[in-house]
């Protein structure tokens, strides 16, 4: 299985994110990103989100179900 990840402790919350796929990402309490959405992780705005994040904090990773995201539902 694939997740979207934002890896926060690389977040400098800049907005490209969810400036490009409101869909997939946006802001939390802390004022930054997070993925919202796990459906059609492979669109053309995901890949942009990704291509756009300046410190590369946003990734498509494989999950075995294990992983925090997998536990949190996200």
């Amino acid at each position: 299985m694939k997740k979207l990840v934002v890896n926060q402790d690389n977040c400098i919350a800049c907005g490209m994110c969810v400036s490009i796929d409101e869909e997939h990402f946006q802001f939390d309490d802390n004022m930054l990103s997070h993925a919202i959405s796990q459906d059609n992780i492979e669109s053309e705005s995901v890949q942009n989100a990704i291509d756009s994040c300046p410190t590369g904090a946003i990734k498509i990773e494989e999950c075995n179900g294990e992983c925090e995201n997998c536990k949190e539902g996200v």
